[in-house]
């Protein structure tokens, strides 16, 4: 079928050729078909209202024709083969190309992710949780640094506070001491009265 639609196809041209080909000079031959047909034309002999050619001349048209057609189903055929192999090319690419894609998009996802704690997460998550927990620990931080210095003063505070009472207790201590022994003398001085009177 593709063969008689590729023959009429090309006699169609032909034909055409032929009719578009008024003026064929002698000193050039033209040896394409259209250019047989003419000269086959020309050079038959006429019979009424038929046309005589030449068996020679319409056999060696048929074997150029054939010839031709020969030469044209060569040049499908190979244009064909020619687009079964870039089709197969093209299946091919488009395979490599899908799996190019793929890998392309791993290797993305990969850049774009972070493994955390054997989860893989997106950066900007991880990012998200970094700074979370560095915000979290530099308040900790801050809290305890106010604490500990909260602490530090009322340290300071209760030893100063413990020195003076320590302080006050040694002189009230001495101040006791100095009571008892002046009492003690006064007892002393009330017992040696009391005896030598």
């Amino acid at each position: 079928m593709k063969y008689k639609l590729l023959l009429l196809f090309f006699l169609s041209t032909t034909l055409y050729a032929f009719a578009q080909e008024t003026v064929v000079t002698e000193e050039k031959e033209d040896n394409s078909l259209a250019g047989q047909f003419e000269k086959m034309h020309r050079t038959s002999t006429g019979f009424q209202t038929f046309k005589v050619i030449d068996k020679d001349v319409l056999q060696k048209l048929k074997s150029n024709v054939l010839d031709s057609i020969k030469s044209y189903k060569n040049l499908v055929s190979t244009n064909e083969n020619l687009l079964i192999t870039e089709r197969e090319n093209i299946e091919q690419l488009n395979l490599s190309l899908n799996k190019t894609k793929l890998e392309l998009e791993t290797l993305q996802q990969q850049e774009n992710s972070i493994s955390f704690l054997g989860a893989q997460l997106n950066k900007n998550t991880y990012n998200l949780i970094l700074w979370t927990i560095v915000i979290l620990l530099a308040l900790g931080l801050g809290f305890f640094a106010f604490k500990f210095s909260r602490s530090n003063i009322l340290t300071n505070q209760a030893r100063n506070n413990l020195l003076d009472i320590e302080q006050e207790l040694e002189l009230y201590r001495k101040k006791s001491i100095e009571i008892q022994q002046k009492l003690g003398r006064e007892l002393q001085d009330e017992i040696n009265k009391h005896r030598n009177s």
